[in-house]
């Protein structure tokens, strides 16, 4: 008897083909998210579910689906998935990097980009038939190349948007965790810092740290007020790890100077005050959001499952202890 296996979102034909080649598959190409109590009913019987972000696997759910071997995240992010709840049930849970690094870092720099320029405030201008003529100071932006970089997570894409820092001739800072090799900073030519002195050094901040406990807030009020005045911050990776509420002040009072954000605390729910906001861009999470890159993760996320329902390792398993169990 084939595996079963549940698809909680929208995919491409491929790849339901791709698992319905080794499972008996249930999808939802309604794409109409599943609440919490759906998710668990229809999962109660499954071997295996390819899951999404809106998706929270639990330890609650987890209790109502005895059978669920593996959970596949379509997602580089994992925090929809509570890792140690799977390991203690013996479920594997995966996720899709490195084939979605250059297009997320192709949107933190349109982000950056945008918000220098101020170009979707200008459209909307423009569209509002506001623009009557050219000017010698008419809505200056500022410059990116020769500017300071600051990156916040040395990950696979904060490494991918320090090498497109090159191309702007920018000075590039850096803080993670742990620090990086210094042959990768060689590479990168970005230099390793403290949160405070990243903060008070660049003229544009990105945010590439996985939201955790440990991440949440990571940029708040204080953090705000330590930037420069003519800074630019983009978060491109997940919401919660700026409190939204003290970046709607820090752009209301001129603390900073502008924002891009693909992410938000509570998305889709965004806060309204950034709708009433010139100074800020904004996008509604699609950093990894074109075509040939959502085929990959979503054929990614299928052969993780389909290896751990054969029996074997999945190659991008998150808690090898849950293998073991």
């Amino acid at each position: 008897m084939k595996p079963k296996v549940l698809v909680t979102r929208e995919v491409f034909d491929e790849t339901l083909d791709y698992v319905g080649q080794h499972g008996d598959v249930e999808g939802n190409q309604g794409d109409v998210p599943f609440d919490p109590e759906t998710l668990a009913r229809r999962l109660a019987d499954k071997d295996g579910v390819i899951c999404c972000l809106t998706d929270r696997i639990d330890a609650t759910l987890l209790e109502r689906c005895p059978r669920l071997r593996v959970a596949a995240n379509i997602a580089v992010g994992y925090n929809n998935i509570d890792l140690a709840a799977c390991t203690a049930r013996g479920v594997m849970a995966t996720n899709t990097p490195g084939v979605l690094d250059d297009s997320t870092a192709d949107l933190a720099w349109a982000l950056m980009l945008g918000a220098a320029r101020r170009l979707t405030e200008l459209e909307r201008r423009v569209r509002a038939g506001e623009w009557t003529g050219w000017r010698l100071k008419q809505w200056l932006g500022v410059d990116v190349h020769h500017a300071t970089l600051g990156i916040f997570g040395m990950g696979r894409i904060g490494q991918t948007i320090a090498r497109r820092a090159a191309g702007f001739e920018m000075k590039v800072l850096y803080h993670n965790r742990t620090r990086v090799a210094s042959d990768l900073e060689k590479r990168l030519n970005a230099t390793y810092v403290t949160k405070d002195e990243l903060l008070r050094q660049s003229d544009f901040v990105v945010l590439q740290v996985p939201y955790s406990p440990e991440t949440h807030h990571l940029i708040g009020a204080a953090e705000l007020k330590q930037m420069k005045s003519s800074a630019v911050l983009i978060n491109s990776t997940r919401g919660g790890v700026v409190d939204d509420a003290a970046l709607v002040a820090a752009l209301k009072n001129g603390v900073i100077r502008g924002a891009g954000l693909d992410v938000f605390e509570n998305e889709p729910k965004l806060n309204p005050a950034f709708l009433m906001l010139d100074n800020v861009v904004l996008a509604p999470h699609v950093g990894s959001s074109t075509e040939a890159t959502r085929r990959a993760m979503a054929m990614t996320a299928a052969k993780n499952l389909v290896a751990a329902l054969a029996g074997g390792t999945p190659p991008n398993l998150l808690n090898p202890e849950a293998r073991k169990r």
